[in-house]
């Protein structure tokens, strides 16, 4: 098999999307890539993001593949986990606290920087709508996260967010807890699950 049936069996085994980072891994020349484009074998997504001709764009996969230290939280991370019925129309992600933000809010994302120690406490995989896996904050981490006074979330988002938690099948509450307790919102949890619980 030649370079460029790999590179788009590549693609067809990862739902239509191919990363130039996947075809290198693959010790796979970046000259294949552009070859490609050109012949309109595959089309370019955005930067170093490539999908094959008439499949679906997938904007939150492509972020992350830009993006690499970035990691889905808040309203994002609830859309995610199917918590929330507003798709956001900008993606919030969490960088560490000395990650330059300049790119990143070229792209119109919702940038939020955290402490070290805190920046990847519950960092899991989740499938984005386009069936790629993309990392975001766990479900009980996120849902710490929007009760945190600087995370600025809609009163009504964060209140559907727990109905919809505490009706779900395997909800997690000793974690819910843990996460309170390391974020400093134990108070403000239990206001909510006082009420839902």
């Amino acid at each position: 098999m030649g370079a460029t049936e790999e590179i788009i069996k590549m693609a067809k085994e990862n739902n239509g999307t191919v990363t130039t980072a996947m075809v290198v891994a693959a010790g796979i020349s970046r000259g294949n890539i552009k070859y490609l484009v050109d012949k309109g074998m595959i089309e370019k997504s955005a930067r170093g993001v490539y999908i094959l001709p008439g499949m679906w764009d997938d904007e939150i996969f492509n972020l992350q593949s830009r993006f690499k230290r970035g990691i889905y939280s808040h309203e994002t991370a609830l859309f995610l986990w199917d918590l929330t019925d507003r798709t956001p129309n900008r993606y919030h992600m969490t960088f560490p606290a000395n990650y330059n933000l300049t790119k990143p809010k070229e792209e119109n994302i919702r940038c939020v920087q955290c402490k070290e120690e805190w920046y990847d406490l519950g960092v899991v995989e989740v499938l984005t709508p386009g069936k790629n896996t993309v990392r975001a904050y766990s479900v009980e981490r996120t849902l710490c996260d929007i009760l945190r006074s600087c995370s600025h979330v809609d009163i009504q988002v964060v209140t559907e967010a727990y109905k919809r938690y505490t009706t779900k099948m395997g909800k997690n509450i000793p974690a819910l807890s843990e996460y309170a307790k390391k974020l400093k919102v134990e108070q403000r949890l239990r206001a909510y699950l006082e009420v839902l619980l």
